[in-house]
């Protein structure tokens, strides 16, 4: 089996329209959470999300994000958001890794892109579908469906490239970031590429999203009017999980490879694993066992022993139910005696959805990087654990293997671990 190490990286997301800012604004401990603006949210239960900084947002970023700089004016009527913040992503992904325009055509034949989302393209759906009913057929686009396909994100990313090499989609709700660049990972070490761009997307911070997901009671309703508190992972005043939006791509290549041409390497990629609860559609298991088992497979993978892991970016979403599952899941996986650290994210940009795997494992290839473990914000009062969740500010810690968790609606469990080269 071939080595896969990560060449480049990728990101827009509730703190930024780079990489470097998301994770500056991370270790500085702010909030990419706030109210909603832009669309009517009078109505709904929960009014905030983790929306990307734009004109029509309330942001405290020093960049706004202009779809203009990566599609044009047409095209922008004709893509969905969550096919734009893909383009962004792997904009700066093909860059931080060299490839603006040194391709040959035997490379483009073995790059492949695997991009996922849980939902896709919803708010062309949402939209379309009042123009439907209020306007009649006639005004419905032609580039409706195109715009709307989850897999066209990936198409659009291969063509702007010409990467002729596989090129895929993955669909398991939360945990798709995660699993496509797992899959990506494992057509590199299979010899069935030598280079993936892989990771996920999302855009369904929308009426039709929010509506949605307020009506399972999945989202946090009581901090309306302090978003910035609202995402709070195990924290016991904690009451659900605050949408979001946004993309993130890695660069993913066979060592060798990497090596010859001289890129520059954020880790390696050792270990994945995978499971099903089994249990319910949308609640995990209450024993955390599903989690369990896909943590256990992917050290197996990694061929390393629990003791061994440093860091975990949890999938942390700030739900009752989810986060005592899965705090329960990693106690069991790493023991009593261990030394790791686990923080989420999430406390800071919210959740992601489809792209929340990707763009938190990029943020766990610069923990290992910068040897840092980033805060979990809001944290005042914990579940019990003897476990560090890094509350409040981050932590300087020596990380040599990192575990990045994701979990989706019908019990779906990805677990990747990422190793300092």
């Amino acid at each position: 089996m071939k080595r896969v190490v990560v060449t480049g990286v990728g990101m827009i997301s509730p703190l930024g329209t780079s990489v470097t800012e998301s994770w500056s604004r991370i270790l500085d401990c702010e909030s990419g959470i706030k109210k909603i603006v832009s669309f009517d949210v009078s109505d709904l239960s929960s009014q905030i999300a983790g929306q990307v900084p734009s004109f029509d947002v309330l942001q405290t970023s020093s960049t706004l994000f202009d779809p203009l700089n990566y599609v044009s004016s047409k095209d922008l009527s004709r893509l969905d958001k969550f096919i734009i913040y893909a383009i962004a992503a792997a904009t700066e992904a093909m860059h931080d890794a060299g490839f603006d325009s040194s391709l040959s055509d035997e490379d483009k034949e073995r790059f492949g892109v695997i991009i996922g989302s849980g939902i896709g393209g919803l708010s062309a759906i949402h939209s379309t579908s009042i123009k439907l009913n209020e306007q009649g057929a006639r005004r419905v686009s032609p580039f409706f469906i195109p715009s709307s396909l989850i897999n066209l994100a990936s198409g659009h990313v291969s063509i702007r490239y010409g990467l002729k090499g596989p090129n895929h989609a993955v669909v398991t709700a939360c945990a798709s970031g995660t699993h496509a660049i797992a899959d990506a990972a494992r057509l590199i070490k299979t010899g069935e590429a030598d280079i993936m761009i892989a990771g996920g997307t999302e855009a369904a911070v929308c009426r039709l999203g929010v509506a949605g997901f307020a009506a399972a009671r999945a989202l946090s309703t009581h901090k309306n009017d302090t978003p910035e508190e609202a995402s709070r992972p195990w924290d016991k005043d904690r009451d659900g999980f605050v949408i979001a939006e946004g993309s993130g791509l890695i660069i993913l290549e066979e060592l060798e490879h990497a090596q010859k041409r001289g890129a520059k390497i954020y880790g390696e990629v050792v270990g994945y694993g995978m499971s099903g609860d089994a249990y319910h559609i949308t609640a995990p298991c209450p024993d955390g066992n599903g989690a369990c088992r896909a943590m256990k497979n992917a050290l197996i993978s990694a061929k390393i022993n629990p003791e061994q892991i440093d860091y975990i970016n949890a999938h942390g979403t700030s739900t009752p139910a989810g986060d005592v599952g899965e705090l329960r899941a990693v106690e069991q996986i790493l023991g009593s005696n261990s030394k790791a650290f686990m923080s989420s994210t999430k406390s800071s940009i919210g959740h992601l959805l489809g792209a929340a795997g990707a763009v938190e494992a990029i943020f766990t290839l610069l923990a290992i990087r910068d040897q840092v473990a980033p805060a979990t914000l809001n944290l005042h009062e914990s579940e019990e654990t003897f476990l560090d969740l890094v509350p409040l500010q981050p932590k300087q810690k020596r990380i040599e293997y990192a575990l990045s968790n994701s979990f989706g609606f019908g019990g779906t469990n990805a677990s990747l671990v990422f190793k300092k080269f």
